[in-house]
């Protein structure tokens, strides 16, 4: 399997070169190069074609992050962590981490894994409590059906039939859920739905 190509990220010129030194000689990657971000972020990405991004969160405010490249975040703090989620990170470390676990998660990441740091996941219990409270108390009985529905496989014609209303309203439903759960997609809808045990599979 050839390596995956890494882009590094940090607005402190030091913060790149120290990741670019630290990953340097890791197996599974190569560094096809170093930014600040920014405006020039997206040029960037079309010139280095990256497969997964190092980024450093620094101290700012959450940049906006590429959709289609998966990122790992380094964290100063487990403050950070729901901040960088949100913003759609799909690694989540401390930047104490050593070279060979983030190497590790780069390459995880840039595989399709979801990674996270295991002292960052106490940010997220409180947080899917909240969610969940706020999920139950905001979805209808109706949208609650079309859930279930959807969390069966059901597409929107066969969920009408099977609660007697219109293709339309089906589709109304599919978005206020999806607006709700805070998510992209259907699937993203019934995941998120079942970890907040909203719906049994």
């Amino acid at each position: 399997m050839p390596d995956l190509k890494l882009l590094i990220v940090a607005e402190n010129p030091l913060a790149r070169m120290g990741l670019a030194a630290l990953l340097a000689h890791q197996d599974g990657l190569t560094i096809a190069g170093q930014t600040s971000g920014g405006a020039s972020l997206s040029d960037e990405l079309d010139l280095y074609q990256p497969d997964v991004i190092a980024w450093d969160w620094g101290w700012g405010s959450a940049p906006d992050l590429p959709p289609d490249v998966p990122v790992v975040a380094l964290l100063k703090d487990t403050q950070q962590a729901l901040d960088a989620w949100a913003a759609g990170a799909r690694g989540l470390l401390l930047g104490s981490t050593d070279a060979d676990s983030l190497a590790a998660a780069l390459i995880a990441a840039g595989q399709g894994l979801a990674v996270m740091e295991p002292g960052l996941t106490s940010a997220f219990s409180a947080l899917d409590l909240r969610q969940k409270d706020a999920a139950v108390d905001t979805l209808t009985p109706r949208e609650r059906e079309v859930l279930q529905l959807l969390a069966e496989g059901l597409p929107n014609k066969s969920i009408a039939r099977r609660l007697s209303i219109t293709d339309h309203t089906v589709k109304f439903h599919v978005n206020a859920i999806m607006s709700k759960l805070g998510v992209q997609s259907r699937t993203e809808a019934v995941v998120r739905a079942t970890r907040l045990g909203l719906i049994l599979l």
